[in-house]
């Protein structure tokens, strides 16, 4: 019974409270009162993805015949009945020469899907040969104080994943530590907050290309002397600085917004200026500054393709580009893959930033 109640809270602390719903239901333990909200949140959202799917595979059906369609009138009128009677006949036999690319059906979705994830455990296979294989000479080079030898195949999907996440979370870091520490500043002081506010409504707004214009103009002359790839510094530098914004702006907030009571009672205790931060100021504002962290991370994994793309770094942005540019006869449905795993990755991030929030803050968010 203790364990059961100690899943429950935790499901519900990490904003998944349905897994704890659906536990319930299945043991028979879901009280009747219950039984609506648990329609209302997990049996309707179910059908909605399943309508989704519908609609989504009418439509794809719907531009494939309009396409092919096209593709036979078009060779009846310039060579005439007989090439169009092949072009159809083409089309039939689903020969990608011929074949519409348009948008894919769910069906040929996830079977890109699962060629993504073949490609990525032959390349996983590829690189630990090539880690035994120069396993013994990279020891030596080590040891003659060379760099060893590295895999310098082409990055799985998967690889591009973890590259992309590497990288929102040291932009994610750099927003922080920039914006966390400003906004208490700014929100102490009504000085520093007029000082300030021209710059942050100025460079608020700027588009994360021109961040990443910019930060190419800086890093590339630092860099100038190094052989190290600068794509992964440019893209996590760019994504930081376009994305912090939200969680300056609402630390700014929060802090001016700590009851002066809460401050009144710090100066009769004689707290020093960083107790007083940390054990007044800090806790008061937790809410708010999560809140601009949440929109903080969801703005760095938004921004993160187009800055990826732009910098040539092989992550997701790289990767839909190369697709794009590809025009495979899969290419459309590796572009769709990638949408939902960006999708579901940033719902993901979105509910470790709830948890962090309900663990840290007495302000307990329930997730939509």
């Amino acid at each position: 019974m203790k364990q059961s109640i100690t899943l429950g809270r935790v499901t519900k602390f990490m904003g998944l409270g349905i897994f704890s719903t659906l536990k319930d239901l299945f043991t028979g333990k879901l009280e009747k009162e219950d039984f609506k909200n648990f329609i209302r949140k997990t049996i309707v959202p179910l059908a909605s993805i399943l309508l989704f799917i519908g609609i989504w595979h009418i439509g794809a059906k719907a531009l494939y015949n309009k396409e092919a369609d096209f593709k036979i009138q078009k060779a009846l009128s310039d060579q005439g009945q007989a090439a169009a009677d092949a072009m159809e006949a083409c089309i039939a036999s689903g020969d990608v020469s011929c074949k519409p690319n348009t948008l894919p059906s769910p069906a040929q979705v996830w079977d890109s899907y699962k060629s993504l994830l073949r490609d990525h455990n032959i390349i996983a296979a590829d690189k630990a040969a090539f880690k035994e294989k120069t396993a013994v000479l990279n020891e030596k080079r080590i040891a003659d104080g060379l760099d060893p030898i590295t895999y310098t195949g082409r990055p799985s999907f998967v690889d591009q994943i973890f590259r992309s996440l590497k990288t929102v979370f040291a932009g994610f870091l750099l927003a922080l530590l920039i914006a966390v520490p400003l906004g208490i500043f700014i929100g102490l002081s009504p000085t520093l907050k007029s000082s300030f506010n021209w710059f942050i409504q100025i460079f608020k707004p700027v588009s994360p290309v021109v961040w990443y214009l910019l930060v190419f103009m800086i890093v590339k002359t630092l860099l100038i002397d190094s052989n190290e790839d600068s794509s992964f510094t440019i893209s996590f530098i760019s994504v930081g600085l376009c994305s912090m914004w939200a969680t300056l702006v609402n630390t700014a907030m929060g802090v001016s917004s700590v009851d002066k009571d809460y401050i009144n009672v710090a100066k009769v205790l004689k707290l020093g200026p960083f107790q007083k931060i940390f054990k007044v100021v800090l806790p008061s504002s937790l809410p708010l500054i999560f809140t601009g962290l949440k929109i903080t991370l969801s703005v760095a994994w938004m921004v993160l393709i187009a800055i990826e793309l732009l910098a040539q770094s092989p992550g997701l942005g790289l990767f839909v580009w190369e697709e794009f540019q590809n025009g495979a006869n899969d290419s459309n449905a590796k572009i769709i893959v990638a949408m939902f795993v960006i999708g579901i990755i940033g719902f993901l991030l979105d509910r470790l930033m709830l948890t962090i929030q309900n663990w840290v803050s007495f302000d307990k968010t329930e997730a939509i």
